[in-house]
């Protein structure tokens, strides 16, 4: 009897496809739900609305998976789906609107940043800043250094230009930079 939980997340998923093995998707449950409910927490910091929005996620993933195109793997385009997930709750949840939330939130300058100026910031000053920026900010953030989504999967994700999420990806750095120093 075969192992399945051996099995990458995309060996699995072409085997529910091509089989209509629906069990299956309980590995891809199991491996993901914490990582996703942890997600959901990073903006929401309510447990039990990120384990419900968690469950919603992962089921909305499970009927999607015919068109799964594996662009990208399985972990990102999953977390691409968190995140808009997420960001779209709060934007009807909250009213958020990026392009007037920058306005009164501009920084003075944009700060011409180098990687190995962003490397060599403190982790712990860098979460306390994250909680102080604009959730799609943190998102962007998220979704490209610590989830390794590409620029345009990003876009895709949130419905903008791949030119509005290179902008705003350096506007997030910039005002993350800024604010780290204004902290110092």
């Amino acid at each position: 009897m075969m192992n399945f939980s051996q099995l990458s997340d995309e060996e699995i998923l072409e085997k529910i496809v091509a089989d209509g093995n629906d069990q299956l998707y309980g590995i891809i449950y199991q491996r993901y739900f914490h990582k996703v409910q942890s997600r959901c927490y990073t903006f929401l910091k309510n447990k039990e609305l990120a384990t419900e929005f968690a469950n919603d996620i992962l089921s909305k993933v499970y009927e999607k998976i015919p068109g799964f195109k594996k662009n990208a793997a399985f972990s990102s385009w999953l977390y691409s789906v968190t995140y808009h997930y997420v960001i779209d709750y709060l934007r009807k949840k909250k009213k958020l609107h990026y392009p007037s939330w920058n306005e009164k939130n501009e920084i003075p300058e944009i700060i011409d940043e180098s990687d190995s100026e962003v490397e060599d910031l403190s982790y712990d000053k860098l979460l306390t800043i994250f909680e102080k920026i604009h959730p799609e900010e943190k998102a962007l953030l998220l979704m490209k250094y610590q989830d390794g989504i590409s620029i345009k999967e990003i876009a895709r994700s949130l419905a903008i230009s791949e030119d509005a999420v290179k902008m705003r990806l350096k506007r997030a750095r910039s005002r993350v930079i800024y604010l780290y120093y204004q902290d110092s």
